[in-house]
């Protein structure tokens, strides 16, 4: 039932509310289909005073708020839930470049800007927003910070939070707190942003952040090298790293079922080398210079990882639309691995010198217990992130196969906590992974969660049901 007032609050945002079932329909369910829930509305603000406005209006009415982004999160937290008392609020019409100033390397973007778009505004400056992932022409700056996203570049220039200065927000009550200010260093107290970024929308809804910007490359090559296995991966990052320093901005592995499922699936792509390995490494490299030196580094370093013999082979593009055709083979793995099949998924982080032990113990583990099941892992391998994912050895109903969901996330999570590790390097935990975290989490750090939770947000308006179990 909706409030007996939605009517004022539809006519003060005239043709921002829909209430109507199907017009609220495609916000309704997750990116993956895996939830669906139910609004007594959706907004669509078009300032933060408006925001603010509808915030305030919820609160009133005790109407819980599900901020929602591009909603291309992978763990459900930007779904409603069932209850059919949350009101969906999409920042897609805030986004607007409000500044950037290219000497001091930074830019301040509303919520709604696409990471695309945050990426091109740079580049019309000659700079470079370095933050990258697979769904950035959908995903919103607000929901990458709010899930402090990772992508493809943490190593070299970190994760979404290390990228942001400053955050403009509408709290709770609908108080507004704003700054942008873009400092390098500010050394006033607590760093109250670092709360709002990786809270999945549970603390306050972000309208603007100021974002770091980096000197853009004069030119990138990739390189993709063929090795027997995750130790040998390793071996050629830490190589690399050693070799290379900053001139190294992305360092990737995927494994041969990876690479398989990509040639099988997505159109155009194809297998770089004449035989096939077991592991791969893919190898952004960068040159602040010129190309030409880029090139020249790649080719240093394949030669000396072959002498060294940590490499089986090795492939270098010397073209844009080989750049881009090397890359697609790591961005397309997600598509591919679920096409047509259940996959069990898991994102876990581990400390980078036991990434090695930890994948040959699990496997061996699942495979003891789960012969029915292989291990497609592919990740980033420079900051120690896995997406660890799980697909049948032959065809098998979706039901059957993701019937084993519990007691595999239970094997490999339970093993990740023995190495020290994480349940979630980058998704974050939304509803997917709220309730095992509890398995894993100290008792001091949930409680403090808890306590900020209910300091902040004491009538649990703000997306109800999200990281805290």
């Amino acid at each position: 039932m909706l409030p007996a007032d939605i009517n004022a609050l539809r006519t003060e945002l005239s043709g921002k509310i829909l209430t109507d079932v199907d017009a609220m329909a495609p916000y309704l369910t997750d990116w993956r289909g895996l939830w669906t829930g139910k609004a007594i509305a959706v907004a669509m603000p078009t300032s933060t005073a408006e925001v603010a406005h509808v915030m305030r209006w919820c609160a009133t009415n005790s109407v819980a708020v599900v901020p929602q982004g591009g909603n291309t999160g992978l763990c459900g937290a930007a779904t409603p839930d069932s209850s059919g008392n949350n009101l969906i609020l999409r920042l897609d019409a805030m986004r607007a470049l409000r500044s950037l100033d290219a000497e001091a390397g930074t830019m301040v973007v509303e919520a709604g800007c696409t990471l695309a778009d945050a990426q091109q505004h740079a580049a019309n400056a000659n700079m470079l927003f370095p933050l990258s992932l697979a769904a950035e022409g959908t995903a919103q700056v607000g929901g990458i910070l709010s899930t402090n996203a990772g992508g493809t570049h943490v190593f070299r220039y970190g994760s979404a939070r290390d990228l942001c200065l400053g955050l403009e927000l509408v709290l709770p009550d609908g108080s507004v707190w704003q700054d942008t200010n873009a400092l390098f260093k500010d050394n006033t107290g607590y760093a109250l942003r670092h709360l709002f970024m990786g809270a999945e929308g549970t603390l306050g809804i972000i309208t603007a952040a100021s974002l770091r910007l980096f000197p853009r490359p004069a030119g990138a090559v990739v390189m993709v090298v063929a090795t027997t296995g995750i130790a040998t991966s390793c071996a050629v990052y830490r190589r690399a790293r050693g070799t290379l320093g900053p001139e190294l901005t992305a360092c990737e592995m995927f494994t041969r079922p990876c690479l398989d499922a990509v040639v099988r699936h997505i159109p155009g792509a194809r297998d770089p080398f004449d035989a096939p390995h077991n592991g791969y490494v893919m190898l952004e490299i960068a040159s602040w210079q010129a190309e030409e030196r880029a090139h020249e580094r790649a080719l240093m370093l394949a030669e000396a990882l072959l002498e060294a013999g940590e490499i089986d082979d090795a492939v270098i593009s010397s073209s844009l639309s080989q750049f881009q055709s090397l890359w697609g083979l790591r961005e397309n793995i997600s598509e591919a691995q679920s096409a047509g099949r259940p996959v069990i998924k898991h994102d876990i982080a581990l400390p980078l010198s036991q990434l090695a032990d930890f994948s040959v113990r699990c496997e061996a583990a699942i495979a003891q217990a789960f012969p029915q099941c292989q291990v497609e892992s592919f990740g980033h391998l420079g900051d120690g992130n896995l997406h660890f994912n799980i697909a049948p050895k032959a065809p098998v109903g979706r039901a059957e196969f993701t019937g084993l969901t519990g007691p595999l996330n239970l094997l490999v999570h339970d093993m990740v906590a023995e190495y020290g590790g994480s349940i979630s390097a980058e998704h974050g935990l939304g509803v997917l992974r709220r309730d095992e975290a509890v398995r894993y989490m100290p008792s001091a750090k949930s409680d403090l969660m808890h306590r900020i939770k209910r300091a902040i947000d004491p009538d649990n308006l703000l997306n109800p049901g999200k990281v805290l179990g």
